[in-house]
């Protein structure tokens, strides 16, 4: 067995790994051709990432030009303990107010530990201005070194 199949994760470490996790860091294609990366809160809906982000942003800016994004979600600070989670996805934006409002509240309450409507105000402030993010996968690498048991 390679060292590469002893340290990809099953669909379920995956799933729990994404769960335990705060920040995916989206990385768009710049109109310049240089990577834009930026941390996003997110959550996990059917199995795919969804975040939400300001309309006029630089990343829906770029997203609106090429919808190819890379997700990665990594932990770990020594070699043998690195976790993380590479998606090669599409970025489906999606515009209508409650349906941004809907997951800004569901974003806010898993963020914060609080009830939906302890946010529902704010996020209904928010919405207007925003636009919801679908990542809709197309590929996938994972990693968890701590599977190696610290032999390389």
């Amino acid at each position: 067995m390679s060292r590469r199949d002893q340290i990809t994760m099953s669909d379920e470490d995956v799933a729990g790994f994404l769960d335990e996790q705060r920040v995916v860091v989206c990385a768009t294609n710049g109109r310049d051709g240089w990577p834009h990366l930026m941390p996003l809160w997110y959550v996990v809906r059917n199995g795919e990432l969804w975040s939400w982000t300001y309309a006029k942003s630089q990343k829906v800016r770029n997203l609106e030009r090429d919808d190819h994004v890379t997700l990665q979600v990594e932990t770990g600070e020594a070699y043998d303990q690195l976790r993380g989670v590479m998606i090669k996805a599409r970025a489906v934006l999606h515009r209508e107010t409650p349906d941004v409002a809907a997951l800004g509240t569901e974003i806010f309450a898993r963020y914060t530990g609080g009830q939906a409507e302890d946010v529902r105000d704010m996020v209904a402030a928010q919405a207007p201005k925003r636009v919801a993010v679908q990542f809709v996968a197309e590929g996938i690498a994972t990693w968890d070194h701590r599977k190696l048991g610290g032999t390389y």
